[in-house]
């Protein structure tokens, strides 16, 4: 990343002076084919790959640091978005920050070096991930034996639960996707503060006026990351008992004008997202099709001649349809023209304003 996209200076020394490659000694690539995946160390004892390790530690791009029965659980951010989210939480020294999502503490290093560890705690569920962060901190000079107010809290916990023995706290960022915001999370942010997190493959820039009220609109970047885990966290329906493509009671095929290259567009994805919550979308039969699932087993597969078998109690191509036409009707609307509004226990998505025609319940 060029630190000189940076408009704050602050941040601007942060991204130059804090060394990534502390923070990733090592990360996964993938195989080509999605055939499993490719450790790159500081230690490997080919000198050619560890020029590759060094090297891609500093690509803006994210870095997998950890996959468990190669499924990714961890990694590192894309160094611009995380740019982006700094700049976004326009803070001030003598404030504090409570992060959810340690990772590799990379973030909560930046995070230390503009406002000073002590301003900073990170939480994560995982003990191995916040073990890994404070060895990486500590290298770095923001660990446990940093002196004066050099050192940041690494706390092993459940995010969606906050931190509350360390707040009120004036920003609370959250480096894992949500479907909604908990309520926590409210309760430990000042008044006039700002919780900055990632929704619908987006990120929400949300003013809190107190323990039960926050509004704010969606930044224009997307924003990918690993679904935020833990008790707190909003549960998973159960999925639906028939499997996929069994050909059961549940499967009818329809018609459809919705071409289904319009999952192509990130935007597009995102309204979706807002509209119908989360959704795996993947390209099939050779490129000619996109298959939809949703986490409670319902599924869609459009084809480019317009053919859809829908899967399930759930339509889940109908959605689509209604979205596209209100995507359309709106003239394309962009990230920043939606927001989200919290209102004691309820949590909805909005387009243009709160209480206009156009909103979605947060799941």
């Amino acid at each position: 990343m060029d630190a000189g996209m940076l408009r704050d200076p602050a941040w601007r020394a942060a991204f130059e002076q804090v060394p990534r490659h502390v923070f990733v000694p090592y990360y996964y690539r993938p195989y080509p084919g999605g055939r499993g995946w490719d450790r790159l160390s500081e230690d490997d004892p080919d000198p050619r790959r560890r020029v590759r390790w060094l090297s891609g530690a500093y690509d803006d791009i994210p870095l997998v640091t950890k996959v468990h029965e190669g499924v990714l659980v961890s990694s590192s951010s894309q160094p611009s978005l995380m740019a982006a989210m700094l700049e976004a939480l326009d803070m001030r020294e003598g404030q504090t920050v409570l992060e959810i999502g340690t990772g590799t503490g990379y973030n909560a290093a930046l995070l230390a070096h503009r406002l000073g560890g002590h301003a900073v705690s990170t939480v994560d569920l995982d003990e191995e991930i916040t073990e890994a962060a404070r060895e990486h901190l500590a290298t770095a000079g923001f660990g446990a034996w940093a002196e004066g107010p050099g050192r940041v809290t690494v706390l092993t916990g459940d995010g969606a639960l906050g931190c509350h023995e360390r707040a009120p706290f004036d920003r609370i960022m959250a480096t894992c996707e949500l479907s909604s915001v908990p309520g926590a999370w409210l309760r430990q942010c000042q008044p006039g503060g700002m919780v900055l997190a990632p929704i619908a493959d987006g990120l929400v820039a949300l003013r809190v006026a107190d323990a039960t009220y926050a509004e704010g609109r969606f930044l224009s970047t997307p924003a990918y990351f690993v679904s935020l885990r833990g008790q707190g966290a909003p549960q998973r329906p159960a999925p639906a008992p028939e499997p996929v493509g069994a050909g059961g009671a549940n499967e009818r095929v329809r018609g459809t004008h919705t071409p289904p290259w319009v999952l192509d567009d990130d935007v597009f994805r995102f309204v979706l997202a807002l509209a119908a919550g989360e959704l795996d979308v993947n390209w099939a039969f050779g490129g000619r099709g996109v298959a939809l699932t949703a986490p409670d087993g319902c599924a869609a597969r459009a084809q480019r001649d317009g053919t859809v078998l829908v899967i399930g109690p759930r339509d889940l191509w109908a959605l689509v349809e209604e979205t596209y036409d209100l995507w359309r009707r709106e003239r394309y609307p962009e990230r920043e023209r939606f927001g989200v509004t919290i209102a004691g226990s309820r949590q909805w998505a909005w387009l243009d304003t709160p209480d206009g025609p156009h909103t979605w319940p947060l799941r």
